[in-house]
């Protein structure tokens, strides 16, 4: 699975909630080696005002003892940060999913929700929420899944580097398994994981579909 997939669509900046005062911030750095075949994946858009937390793993923050939030995009680091993050902070059960423009290395992506999921983490979408791109996948990964009126998803397909999306591709492929194993491996039946990876590449790579939180519950179940 070698992709590229890089959406710039400017939108109005997304509020979330405010910043925690009188906390002191610790960021943690966790290195790893980065696959010089990594790709991306995300929908960008103006930054949200996300909260400080009090400690840092990459693009987590963590707000309290039981929860943290995503706020950035992911990359090849992020599961080894996600890890970390637990062992710092073991009572985490639910991830507030703020501003998620996607990731910039699939692999690493699935790796991520597959540790979300079998941590049994609830995955949560305040109102002003934006989950976009491979953010989404890390959405599905959660035990149970929130979205508040007002939290928003894009979806799109993805492209290799010859530009080629997953309609491409038969249906089988290594590049499509990947996705619908995945879902499978979140609860998704056979039918819902192909009727949902569809809706999502039905969307030319350069472009997005905006759901509500009404829209993803109509594919997806949410709590």
């Amino acid at each position: 699975m070698n992709r590229f997939a890089a959406l710039l669509l400017p939108l109005l900046a997304l509020c979330s909630s405010p910043a925690l005062a009188d906390t002191v911030v610790t960021t943690v750095e966790v290195t790893e080696t980065v696959s010089t075949g990594g790709s991306e994946r995300f929908v960008a858009s103006a930054p949200a005002l996300v909260p400080q937390g009090i400690a840092r793993f990459g693009p987590f923050r963590v707000l309290d003892g039981s929860r943290a939030a995503l706020v950035d995009v992911t990359d090849a680091r992020s599961p080894a940060q996600f890890d970390a993050m637990l062992r710092a902070f073991p009572g985490i059960s639910l991830i507030e999913m703020i501003d998620c423009p996607g990731t910039e290395d699939d692999r690493a992506n699935l790796k991520l929700g597959r540790m979300i999921h079998a941590r049994q983490i609830t995955t949560y979408v305040p109102h002003g929420g934006s989950v976009r791109s491979g953010g989404v996948e890390l959405f599905l990964a959660g035990a149970q899944r929130i979205a508040d009126p007002g939290a928003e998803f894009a979806v799109h397909s993805w492209a290799d580097e010859d530009g080629r999306e997953a309609k491409d591709y038969p249906a089988d492929a290594p590049e499509n398994r990947a996705y619908l194993d995945y879902y499978a491996e979140m609860g998704m039946t056979t039918g819902q994981a192909r009727a949902f990876y569809a809706m999502t590449n039905s969307v030319p790579f350069d472009d997005a579909r905006w759901l509500t939180a009404n829209d993803m519950g109509k594919w997806v179940a949410l709590n």
